[in-house]
């Protein structure tokens, strides 16, 4: 599946997501996709779920299928009550707080793609404010989506090192030979307020 979603599209993921996480905080029910899912959210893709305070923007989970594993409407949903209720860095969303102070976000990914380079050279193959990074060790698995870097003004050795971090690994691990790094591209649609107007978001810097 490429990246060629509308804005429409966008509003339809993260509509889906939000009434996914409020159902889920109201029943402890998993909603079913809509009947009137269109065909191309049947189609399995990655994404992510993020959701971030409305007032300080801080991060308040993150959660998601980097693979291409599930239909993408089906792991929207997932991941939707997943980064809201058990991202394990946080304590788990209230309906107050999602309601009131949460705004929500959803990352369709592109399958990712190992670099192939020289680990020196890995840096010159990474465009930020396009790319995502996963960096893999043995057990050890990292990823980091494109907002990350142009959010934390990361160039791209920072953002290998920090992906690396959030592998659990050294920060110069993606120096490592036996290191696998992959980068991927999103496209990102996200709330302005709680449950309020839907845009696409553009990563270039200001």
């Amino acid at each position: 599946m490429n990246l060629d979603f509308s804005l429409e599209e966008g509003k339809f993921l993260v509509k889906v997501a939000r009434e996914a996480i409020k159902t889920w905080l109201k029943f402890r029910k998993k909603t079913p996709p809509p009947s009137w899912t269109p065909e191309k959210m049947k189609g399995k893709c990655g994404v992510f779920v993020t959701l971030n305070k409305a007032d300080s923007h801080e991060l308040r989970g993150c959660i998601g299928y980097p693979l291409p594993l599930k239909p993408l409407v089906e792991a929207t949903i997932e991941s939707a009550i997943e980064a809201a209720t058990e991202d394990p860095r946080f304590e788990p969303v209230t309906l107050r707080e999602f309601e009131s102070n949460v705004v929500v976000e959803v990352s369709v990914l592109t399958p990712p793609k190992q670099i192939k380079a020289s680990p020196v050279e890995y840096p010159k193959k990474i465009t930020i404010g396009k790319d995502g990074l996963i960096v893999e060790k043995g057990p050890f698995k990292g990823l980091l989506l494109p907002q990350v870097a142009v959010e934390w003004n990361m160039d791209a050795e920072e953002f290998l090192s920090n992906c690396c971090l959030k592998a659990g690994l050294p920060p110069d691990a993606w120096l490592d030979k036996g290191t696998r790094v992959s980068k991927f591209q999103a496209v990102i649609f996200s709330e302005e307020t709680p449950n309020g107007k839907v845009v696409k978001r553009s990563l270039e810097r200001a």
